[in-house]
């Protein structure tokens, strides 16, 4: 069966439940799903302090693992444009994959969250992208089929890059993801299943 990783760093867990709705899709395709969380960086009283959601369930992922899944789909908030430290930190330690090509050819995907309408959403995407791309992994995004990115009828996330969430409500308060976030995050973890079933199988049949 394909496997997906959905790869996720999340302070207050807005991306956490963005990460769980993406699995959702890629189990709706017919693959296997497991959501794994990158190691937190801030000292535990530092973000106790800062009200850091620190019981997530999710078990934390080890970089040798990623060579395991036939796509990875990562999910970071947003930070001065680019993706969270601690992402960052993670994807820095797979030199060894990049090394022995482990990741190329797998399929690449991420979603992300930030703060404001214009916090920086389609910058930390396609930045992100370029690690991928690197490790030599086929990068895939959220097509327009699905149409819920066209929306105008409501503030919402999402583009073309990848699936995302607004995570203050524009008075200081927190604000979940909406159902057409989620929805969002779902088809682009279906949308990625199904092309890394694909991969797969062409792989397979080259092998034999």
């Amino acid at each position: 069966m394909t496997k997906i990783l959905i790869l996720y760093y999340s302070s207050y867990g807005h991306v956490e439940t963005m990460a769980y709705a993406a699995a959702e899709g890629v189990r709706n395709a017919g693959a296997a799903a497991s959501v794994k969380r990158v190691p937190e960086l801030v000292p535990e009283a530092v973000a106790r302090e800062a009200g850091y959601r620190l019981s997530q369930p999710a078990e934390v992922a080890t970089v040798a693992e990623l060579a395991d899944y036939d796509g990875i789909i990562i999910g970071t908030p947003t930070r001065f444009g680019n993706m969270a430290s601690q992402m960052k930190n993670f994807l820095d330690q797979a030199g060894g994959l990049w090394a022995r090509d482990a990741l190329v050819g797998r399929i690449g995907s991420v979603f992300t969250s930030s703060g404001s309408q214009h916090g920086g959403q389609e910058a930390t995407i396609l930045s992100a992208h370029v690690v991928l791309l690197h490790l030599g992994m086929v990068v895939v995004g959220l097509p327009y089929s699905f149409k819920g990115q066209m929306r105008m009828d409501e503030i919402t996330g999402g583009s073309p890059y990848g699936a995302s969430t607004l995570a203050d409500d524009g008075e200081g308060g927190d604000r979940q993801p909406t159902a057409n976030e989620l929805e969002g995050a779902r088809f682009q973890g279906s949308h990625v299943a199904r092309l890394a079933r694909a991969l797969a199988a062409a792989r397979s049949a080259e092998a034999a």
